[in-house]
């Protein structure tokens, strides 16, 4: 089955099997590995991908799904020359430690500050309850999440959208807790 889509802002068209996953394709048709694969059961959130905008678990998103749509991985959102304000604010933070879970952690902070500039805390634990982490512990995640968003709002007010473009898209189990329980 031929399906087309824009996978980090470039159109593509890729061949694959109707029962294929949203995951299978990315990782092994695209060669784009940031993108994780553990639980497979949309529990964990390492698989999470942006499909317009919005996070999904790409372990069991059927591949065939994301025709017409805009699909987004870690590789999509930074680049060489300069990290997306969320990507930075991880690494200013220090959250995370082995990395596995940090591009759906990434991924799943960035579909939230566009939805949300100024989030609670209470509203970013919440937001970000279905993505695991098994090393760091929340807090500096949550450290990093906040930061991003000041980041962004920062670099929102330093650069006007451009003509058609939001200012949002411009600015480039073991649960998520933040307490001991």
């Amino acid at each position: 089955m031929k399906v087309s889509f824009v996978l980090n802002g470039k159109p593509v068209e890729l061949d694959f099997e109707p029962q294929e996953t949203l995951a299978e394709v990315l990782r092994n048709r695209c060669h784009l590995t940031g993108l994780k694969v553990s639980c497979e059961v949309q529990v964990c959130g390492a698989c999470t991908a942006l499909v317009d905008g919005l996070p999904v678990s790409a372990c069991t998103y059927l591949a065939y799904e994301a025709r017409g749509r805009r699909v987004t991985t870690i590789e999509g959102i930074g680049d060489s020359e300069r990290l997306h304000p969320i990507q930075k604010a991880f690494l200013d933070e220090f959250a995370f430690q082995c990395g596995f879970c940090t591009p759906g952690m990434i991924l799943a902070a960035k579909a939230l500050l566009e939805e949300n500039p100024e989030p609670t805390d209470a509203e970013v634990v919440s937001y970000m309850d279905g993505n695991l982490c098994r090393c760091t512990g929340y807090r500096p995640i949550l450290k990093a999440i906040r930061r991003a968003a000041g980041l962004m709002r920062q670099q929102e007010a330093q650069s006007p959208p451009r003509e058609g473009e939001t200012a949002s898209e411009a600015s480039g189990g073991g649960r998520f807790r933040t307490h001991h329980e």
